[in-house]
């Protein structure tokens, strides 16, 4: 079982006209009833819990199991480059839950983007098995791959890969148009106006910063309604101010839709927005960290 999570009750306050068991967490947004231990709204990952101990300035809330999305397991991909082979994952095991926020750190060629194009099913392991939400895909035909990337994958990454040519409106379109999916110029503009861009719908890529076309580029991946988002260091080419409002982004919507939003990134403070950390190195899983992160903040 996971270890607790533990707050210290100096970030806790007290409900105006609720009764004493109600207690308030400001910086995860959620109410717990100390009865109970239910959370009436808290990120999707951690409801459903109990409360396990409240003593002196701290309390122990035990978070439910939430099914997995992905599940990997023994997953080996080899390269062949001319008479070489080079094994860029060499059986690799995870879990990822659903509404989990996480990111994946490791050193270059680690396996860390060979794991996240696996896992994106923009490519297939040579060995194996891939589970996306209780589903074997590892050896789905590439036609099939193509229809979940659309239906369930939204990909956002660090050089925004906008058409320069067209509007933020019709970057963010593009996916529609190929899923052929209706009202596309409304649910366009709907995603952009989640992510702050709604007045900057009609500019072009180079009229805009570089937050503002990642912003794009995150709208873009909001259109199809994804289960997952993978974002393959996101804040890469941002300055400091930037890559905070587009990890702040990237936690709304996970707090409120229950998107499960995996980041590749190689900065810590990036992966410190997240509430877990897988570390790669020669392509193995190296250690992971849970429970850090400023959503403890």
């Amino acid at each position: 079982m996971e270890p607790p999570l533990r707050y210290n009750k100096c970030k806790i306050s007290r409900l105006a006209g609720q009764p004493p068991s109600m207690v308030e967490f400001p910086a995860l947004t959620g109410t717990v009833a100390c009865g109970t231990g239910l959370f009436a709204a808290l990120t999707p990952a951690d409801r459903g819990g109990t409360v396990a101990r409240i003593e002196g300035t701290e309390l122990e809330y035990v978070r439910q199991q939430q099914q997995p999305i992905i599940e990997v397991d023994n997953i080996v991909k080899t390269y062949k480059m001319g008479r070489i082979e080079v094994q860029a994952l060499k059986g690799v095991t995870a879990t990822i839950r659903k509404g989990e926020m996480l990111s994946i750190m490791g050193p270059s060629g680690s396996g860390k983007s060979t794991f996240m194009n696996v896992i994106g099913c923009l490519d297939k392991p040579t060995s194996g098995s891939y589970r996306l939400e209780g589903k074997e895909i590892s050896k789905l035909s590439d036609n099939k791959l193509a229809e979940v990337r659309n239906q369930r994958i939204g990909f956002v990454f660090q050089s925004f890969n906008l058409l320069h040519r067209t509007s933020a409106l019709a970057n963010v379109e593009l996916p529609m148009v190929y899923s052929g999916m209706k009202h596309r110029k409304d649910k366009a503009m709907e995603a952009l106006e989640r992510v702050g861009l709604g007045p900057r719908a009609k500019h072009r890529p180079n009229e805009l910063s570089g937050g503002e076309q990642q912003r794009v580029a995150i709208a873009r991946a909001l259109v199809q309604k994804p289960a997952i988002i993978l974002a393959d260091e996101p804040t890469g080419n941002l300055d400091s101010k930037s890559s905070h409002e587009i990890m702040k982004i990237f936690e709304e919507l996970n707090r409120t839709d229950g998107i499960t939003i995996i980041v590749v990134t190689h900065e810590r403070e990036i992966a410190e927005h997240t509430r877990r950390i897988i570390h790669f190195r020669d392509g193995l899983i190296s250690n992971e960290e849970t429970d850090i992160g400023k959503h403890k903040d």
